[in-house]
């Protein structure tokens, strides 16, 4: 295998891991700092809106300014927005960090890293391989988000044991993501050259746009059909999943971490299956006839009338809730050119921040009147985008595809 694409694995599988490490405790962070419902919305809406203004000046430039140094900029980004929420808990500050930074109160890609990568190991492998290995990616940021969750919420829980206060056994896990986010700067200056990408002639000969050329039209479709979904998705960011479970059911740090250590688990698993489906029936059927179960599924966790029947809902849904990933990431891939990539995964990446970044402030002022309310509202609408992409894309599907 290609020494740049174990590094990329690599760093994929650090950064996912650091991100689940603090997905658990975030917002229990905040909660036990004195900030209510509403703040930590307008916190995670800020995280989430300041990615996609991060993203999109690094992203639409990586291409022509280099992809190592972007991904350097972005781990850096990272090392910084875990400092400061170590140092302080002024609202103001964190508020300025949260859009500065880099920090995943959803224990998901965040930051200007899986467009890069994604470009990265689009021309690092064969068109025939880039499905599969999309896959791979994508379990091995499933499984290190998984042991990160159960690692971080363990952590607290063992600190807490030995007499160590619940806001300084949280701030371990915001050192721990801080010094991550300072490894993966390091890593990436490993990079070769060979990740780098030569402009093709149509970018030349036409006007480029944010890094684009002849593709504008289909990933500005394509943008507005993820802002939607990641619209829904910003309503159960984990941690306002962990949070919920917390607060309904009393579930401490280490349980929490138990459960999105299994969701996460699955998860990833299920990327691998989508690859052979994808071949038999198509990518953007894969993406839909998959997702649709998996939003019934989000909308039946909390009208469980049990903590057991809860989390298995939520566990069943994480295990179909991810095979649309890799197939949309190949399809997003597939139909723009190569030194497109970088700009096109950025832009759809971005339009999904900005979508993920609306939502958040709306779950926490939902959650004290209905504390359900959330997981209803995602899943109602990722319904809707599921089929509008269906009716709008899925006559484009042909055997070659995968350019």
């Amino acid at each position: 295998m290609d020494r740049n694409i174990r590094t990329l694995f690599a760093t994929r599988t650090l950064r996912l891991f650091g991100y689940g490490f603090l997905s658990v405790v975030l917002a229990l962070y905040l909660s036990d700092s004195g900030f209510d419902d509403l703040f930590m919305g307008v916190l995670f809406s800020s995280t989430l809106l300041g990615d996609a203004g991060i993203s999109l000046l690094l992203t639409t430039t990586a291409d022509r300014f280099g992809r190592k140094k972007t991904l350097i900029i972005g781990a850096v980004l990272m090392m910084f927005a875990g400092l400061v929420f170590v140092l302080t808990s002024n609202p103001v500050i964190l508020i300025i960090a949260a859009i500065v930074g880099v920090i995943s109160p959803s224990g998901n890609e965040i930051g200007p890293f899986l467009p890069v990568e994604q470009a990265m190991l689009s021309q690092l492998v064969s068109k025939e391989l880039r499905a599969g290995v999309f896959a791979w990616y994508n379990l091995s940021g499933s499984l290190a988000t998984a042991f990160g969750a159960l690692v971080g919420g363990f952590l607290a829980t063992l600190l807490q044991s030995r007499g160590v206060s619940v806001l300084d056994s949280y701030r371990v896990i915001l050192l721990g993501y801080a010094l991550i986010g300072g490894i993966l700067a390091v890593v990436f200056t490993g990079l070769s050259r060979t990740c780098e990408v030569v402009p093709s002639p149509s970018a030349a000969v036409s006007h480029s746009s944010f890094g684009l050329h002849k593709s504008r039209g289909v990933v500005a479709k394509l943008s507005m059909l993820f802002s939607l979904d990641a619209f829904a998705g910003g309503f159960v960011l984990q941690s306002f999943m962990a949070y919920w479970f917390h607060v309904r059911y009393g579930a401490n740090e280490a349980a929490l971490g138990s459960i999105f250590f299994g969701a996460n688990l699955l998860a990833g698993f299920s990327a691998l299956l989508a690859v052979p489906l994808a071949r038999k029936i198509g990518l953007i059927r894969t993406m839909v006839f998959t997702h649709l179960p998996s939003n019934i599924l989000l909308i039946l966790v909390p009208l469980m009338p049990n903590f057991p029947l809860a989390i298995t809902m939520l566990l069943l849904r994480f295990s179909i809730s991810q095979m649309d990933v890799p197939t949309r990431q190949a399809y997003t891939m597939a139909v723009v050119d190569p030194d497109e990539r970088s700009a096109a995964a950025g832009i759809t990446g971005i339009a999904r921040s900005v979508g993920a970044s609306l939502s958040p402030v709306v779950a926490g002022a939902i959650l004290p009147v209905f504390i359900g309310g959330p997981f209803i509202i995602a899943g109602g609408l990722k319904i809707v985008y599921d089929l509008i992409l269906f009716r709008n894309f899925k006559v484009s599907e042909v055997s070659d595809e995968l350019k």
